[in-house]
């Protein structure tokens, strides 16, 4: 039976250069879905004993693209556990400080003096040779400063900033040490410095990551469906290309494979003699992935954006550090919080509520399983989402974060009632309206009157 059905596969047609027999193509592969899905049970029911596992993998050699999808949907079940940073890394924030006013512009705009945003974050510098192996300099003063930072040094890939305050240096506060002691205790620990520095986190935008979304034409690496398949992609701002078989299908269900795309080379290709065709080969080298554009317009658009997750920034921005440095500590040790207290999380994938203990800090929403747990079990950028009340399901009264593009995860919270929604909303927004779009910042600021100076 196999084999028969193996044949009639086989007179399956084959999507040409042409787009106009893509719909044909599709139902081919439907209809050879179909198939492969009576393969399986019939392999299920003939294996008495065996586990699904390995029928998933016998069968899985037919076609490679549903095979994978068993075990990359475990990663982005993990990042669903983690932080949600999506939109913080999808565009260029500056944070505006404490003391939020329409008066005041960020710091990095105006010469006039701001309210300095200290937040401590954690660096770890390894040790390098040379009379000055960690790469930075430190200035006789209390509290103790940084003022240089050699170029490619080990302290500059770490993420240490002129301006930063030195706090503690390997577990040992230093702030009330003297500038030699603390030296000291840099040169006769381990090989690896470990410092808590207090960071300026208005100083500086963040630089956004790529992100592209749009349908492709992916050629199929199938022995026996050869031809191209039209499919939706997403490049995520981790460097991850994933894709599904529909727009539709993002967020609702697993991708259909993901690849890494760091260290890939990235380049258009004419070897198949159609045009608007690019070629990605990832790092391990196993295999050459080939995809065809709309438009020259549309290529270039892709190439862009993946050669730049290719070759990736790694160094952090301040404030993701700072976050880092968080989820580390208890929950009640989080500095001056906005707002703390139980919260439950809806999980759409199980129409669920999940209780959190939740800390807000600087647009950052921290999910901890308890009051007394260590570390945080994941949370929330919050740059740019919208917060309003809204009735859902059974329940009159849910917290709404909605974000500013549909391409984004909308999340609903709920607390024990409605007037701890009301506080919860109250401090959510204020959070968040600590963050500006560096494109309407440089609006805002460019948009006030000049300053004056009185003689």
């Amino acid at each position: 039976d196999l084999k028969s059905e193996l044949n009639k596969t086989r007179k399956l047609p084959v999507l040409k250069d042409t787009r106009a027999s893509d719909s044909s193509q599709e139902e081919a592969i439907d209809q050879w879905a179909r198939r492969r899905k009576q393969f399986k049970d019939s392999k299920k029911c003939s294996s008495a004993g065996g586990s699904s596992i390995n029928s998933t993998i016998t069968e899985g050699s037919m076609n490679s693209e549903d095979a994978r999808s068993l075990d990359l949907g475990l990663h982005s079940e993990n990042e669903d556990r983690g932080f949600y940073t999506e939109n913080f890394h999808s565009a260029s924030w500056v944070f505006r400080g404490d003391d939020v006013s329409p008066n005041n512009s960020p710091r990095c705009l105006s010469k006039r003096p701001r309210p300095v945003a200290i937040r401590e974050r954690t660096v770890q510098i390894a040790k390098g040779t040379g009379s000055y192996p960690w790469g930075f300099r430190i200035q006789f003063s209390k509290p103790i400063l940084v003022t240089e930072v050699d170029t490619n040094s080990a302290a500059e890939e770490a993420g240490l900033q002129v301006g930063d305050i030195l706090i503690a240096v390997n577990g040992t506060d230093v702030t009330s040490m003297p500038h030699s002691e603390a030296a000291n205790l840099a040169r006769k620990g381990p090989d690896v410095l470990t410092m808590v520095v207090g960071s300026d986190i208005s100083r500086y935008p963040n630089t956004p990551r790529p992100t592209c979304r749009g349908y492709l034409h992916k050629r199929t690496q199938s022995a026996i469906l050869k031809g191209w398949r039209k499919r939706w992609f997403v490049l995520k701002h981790s460097g991850h290309l994933q894709y599904y078989k529909h727009k539709k299908d993002e967020g609702k269900c697993k991708p259909l494979e993901i690849t890494k795309l760091e260290g890939a080379e990235i380049g258009v290709d004419t070897s198949l003699g159609k045009p608007f065709v690019f070629k990605c080969i990832p790092q391990s080298g196993s295999r050459i992935f080939y995809f065809c554009a709309t438009s020259n317009q549309e290529m270039k658009r892709w190439l862009e954006a993946m050669d730049k997750a290719a070759h990736p920034v790694h160094q952090n921005h301040v404030w993701v550090d700072v976050t880092l440095h968080n989820t580390a500590l208890p929950p009640l040790a989080i500095k001056n919080p906005e707002c703390l207290g139980l919260l439950h999380q809806l999980d759409r994938s199980r129409d669920v509520w999940v209780q959190h203990y939740c800390i807000l800090k600087d647009g950052c929403l921290y999910f901890y399983a308890t009051l007394r747990s260590t570390p945080a079990q994941g949370g929330l950028y919050l740059q740019g989402y919208i917060v309003s009340e809204q009735a859902l399901g059974s329940k009159r009264s849910v917290i709404e974060l909605k974000p500013p593009s549909e391409e984004f995860k909308t999340f609903y919270l709920c607390a024990e009632n409605m007037n701890e929604n009301k506080r919860w909303i109250t401090a959510l927004k204020a959070s968040i309206n600590k963050w500006l779009p560096l494109h309407q910042a440089i609006q805002d600021f460019m948009n006030r009157p000049l300053e004056e100076t009185r003689m």
